[in-house]
């Protein structure tokens, strides 16, 4: 068999964070190669992400965009593809959709865009949405191809008028971990996990007011908060309400990490309660990945991964009640957290690997590159 001709591809991505998306990207680096895919990375934000990425090897330029238009940007980038002799260019957000778009033409390369959530309901200002979206249309107009991360961002998609040949449902995935071993005697404290970067929409006050409900029902809880503050002054408001419900000592603010793997082994379970914009959570794979038990809302993706009471828990978001409820459920043991985690880890192994997602994406490349 004819070995596959390697392409090379460059990944034009913001930068500033590494959280959910970021590590999809980082893993793409490291598998891709196997498919015979060379990677390299333009931030286009200054962050911590060349910091943080875990492909050592993969070739990473930091070209900040100093302005909205920054047409210096544009020709350094198209510089570096015609220097490097990359065949594609894959952006990954609104704003790197722009610049995508404007230097796949200069270049004469094609452009594929990831699509990890919905634009139309990333934040909580509408006008900020409206107009993301409208720019991220307009970049995407020419693009050659789209990625969504799950099936329900593939139908937003096509709601805004994508072309459905045009777009390939690529899973997300991550690495196959070992299951993390479990005493048979529940925990005192029971510890509950929670691993974002804090921002309005990813739920936090609902988790905090069923940490609350809890407590007042007399259950030992503590939650390990894992994850950077979006800005100071959303982080000042959740402290005040912490203060409020009486549950900030019941709370570990434990910051930023890279290692996610290293603080699930300290959580008997992993909460994600966002009220919207997930497309298919990386974190939510990664629970899965090591058998810790989940309890998620019904956004997005995260159904296509999680069965009800099979391979997790799943409530309506923005109810504390609820919340409150399916966590109840696993602190005292009425539900089978063993079967959970065990049913979880299988499936996260069999369909949601970083592997499957490589392969994946990798295929996508070449039928732009074939037609």
């Amino acid at each position: 068999m004819n070995k596959q001709r390697s392409i090379r591809v460059l990944h034009i991505i913001n930068g500033e964070f590494y959280s959910g998306a970021e590590r999809v990207q980082d893993l793409l680096a490291q598998r891709l190669p196997d498919f015979d895919v060379e990677v390299g990375f333009v931030c286009i934000k200054e962050g911590i992400f060349p910091e943080k990425c875990q492909a050592h090897d993969i070739p990473m330029h930091v070209y900040p965009m100093r302005k909205k238009w920054d047409f210096r940007l544009l020709t350094r980038i198209k510089k570096l593809i015609k220097d490097e002799q990359y065949g594609l260019i894959h952006t990954h957000t609104a704003r790197t959709a722009l610049v995508g778009s404007a230097v796949s033409v200069l270049a004469g390369v094609p452009m594929v865009h990831h699509v990890h959530s919905p634009t139309a309901r990333d934040t909580e200002d509408g006008l900020r949405n409206k107009l993301n979206t409208i720019v991220e249309k307009v970049s995407l107009f020419k693009s050659s191809h789209l990625i969504t991360v799950s099936q329900s961002l593939s139908n937003y998609c096509a709601d805004l008028g994508y072309s459905k040949d045009k777009v390939s449902v690529v899973r997300n995935g991550v690495s196959i971990q070992d299951l993390v071993s479990r005493s048979d005697k529940p925990n005192t404290p029971y510890v509950i996990g929670v691993v974002a970067l804090f921002r309005p929409r990813k739920g936090l006050e609902i988790l905090l007011q069923a940490l609350s409900d809890l407590k007042k029902n007399n259950y030992e809880i503590q939650l390990r908060a894992v994850g950077a503050f979006e800005t100071k002054e959303y982080e000042e408001g959740i402290k005040v309400m912490t203060q409020q419900l009486g549950v900030e000592e019941n709370i570990e603010w434990l910051g930023f990490t890279d290692n996610v793997v290293h603080e699930f082994h300290k959580m008997d379970a992993f909460v994600l309660p966002s009220l919207y914009g997930e497309g298919l959570p990386m974190v939510v794979l990664e629970a899965m990945a090591v058998g810790i038990p989940v309890v998620a809302t019904e956004v997005e993706g995260v159904p296509e991964v999680i069965s009800d009471k099979e391979h997790g828990l799943l409530v309506k978001p923005g109810s504390a009640d609820e919340l409150s409820q399916a966590l109840e459920l696993l602190v005292s043991g009425e539900v089978n957290a063993e079967l959970l985690r065990m049913n979880a880890h299988q499936r996260q192994k069999e369909c949601f690997s970083d592997v499957s997602m490589a392969k994946g994406v990798a295929q996508v490349y070449r039928k732009v590159l074939s037609s």
